[in-house]
């Protein structure tokens, strides 16, 4: 970026105002369009001479175009244009009102997610019911996954996880729950409606810690190494595939990185694959060890919560370091076979 491209950038009121929106939380055009009272395509241009100066990153969502600030190491311009602005609304009171008037709607936006978050638990409460009755409280499992990941007991580091990836995030609860505890969050979902219900409960969380992104367990958008703990909370029985979804996760995940999988021990309900779209009815110890195995994860410790017909079981492993190698031995022997 050239200071001449950051200036003609900035060099527009509504520009300013899209900025101290986007730090604040990620948004959709349409959203940003009734905040600022302005038309689509007008918000748009605007968006594109932000894009085009790398102060605003886009993301599409089945229909939906997402729009975030980037976020960037201090020292950079795009960084100092924040830290401007932010100055900005402290010593040019013209400029505040706008900025506070601008969040004062935008907290309609996030009432109006809210309320669409409600709607869809009220519409769903009943079968949702039905299966956490089959087993073990909610509570109690993530009790137990905590432990494993050692969170509870991480005194000395502020951020035990380090860079989290929930697969499958569904309502964000997961990511909510360790987001303290991550240096930053990634949450992924395959489906547009679970991830507005996640990003209405996530939104309270500072953009520059969370990327809320849509896409598939078996092709994660991510570069290699990328993560420090990836989770799959209820997820995996869904998967037609999981030895090529334990193979992805294995490849995002840096070296002497964790996994953990929470899942139902294998089980006879036919029901859940017929009325839930359950792929997997649950999994053995054994089952899941070769998984992790053979995907490059060195299992270690696991646990049981049984319910009243489903036991939950928690999984956890070790990321490898000489990953590819391991791949050529696995692809090898499974040749032979």
């Amino acid at each position: 970026m050239t200071v001449h491209t950051l200036i003609g950038a900035l060099d527009d009121p509504t520009r300013l105002r899209l900025l101290r929106l986007l730090a604040r939380m990620e948004l959709a055009v349409g959203e940003l369009a009734d905040v600022l009272d302005q038309s689509q395509p007008r918000i748009s241009r605007h968006i594109r001479i932000l894009t085009e100066a790398g102060l605003v990153e886009k993301r599409k969502e089945g229909s939906w175009v997402f729009l975030r600030a980037v976020s960037h190491d201090s020292g950079t311009m795009a960084a100092l244009s924040d830290d401007l602005l932010a100055v900005a609304e402290t010593e040019d009171l013209e400029f505040a009102a706008t900025c506070e008037a601008d969040r004062a709607r935008l907290t309609a936006i996030r009432a109006a997610r809210e309320g669409i978050a409600e709607s869809w638990f009220a519409r769903h409460a009943d079968e949702w019911d039905a299966l956490r009755s089959l087993h073990t409280p909610d509570g109690a499992v993530e009790a137990e996954l905590t432990r494993l990941l050692g969170v509870a007991d991480a005194h000395e580091d502020p951020a035990p996880l380090g860079r989290l990836l929930d697969i499958g995030t569904g309502t964000g609860r997961i990511a909510e729950l360790y987001a303290p505890s991550a240096a930053h969050v990634t949450a992924l979902d395959k489906s547009p409606e679970m991830l507005r219900i996640a990003r209405a409960r996530l939104q309270h969380l500072p953009p520059a810690r969370l990327n809320l992104l849509q896409g598939d367990f078996l092709e994660l958008p991510f570069a290699d190494e990328t993560f420090d703990t990836v989770l799959f909370h209820q997820v995996l029985h869904y998967a037609q595939d999981p030895d090529r979804a334990l193979a992805e996760a294995a490849r995002v995940t840096a070296p002497g990185g964790r996994i953990a999988i929470v899942d139902f021990a294998a089980h006879t309900r036919e029901d859940l694959r017929r009325d839930h779209a359950h792929a997997r009815l649950g999994f053995a110890d054994s089952q899941i060890a070769d998984l992790l195995t053979e995907a490059g994860f060195t299992p270690t410790e696991d646990a049981a919560l049984p319910g009243a017909e489903l036991t939950v079981r928690i999984w956890t492993g070790k990321r490898l370091g000489q990953l590819h190698a391991l791949r050529r031995d696995t692809d090898k022997r499974k040749a032979t076979r």
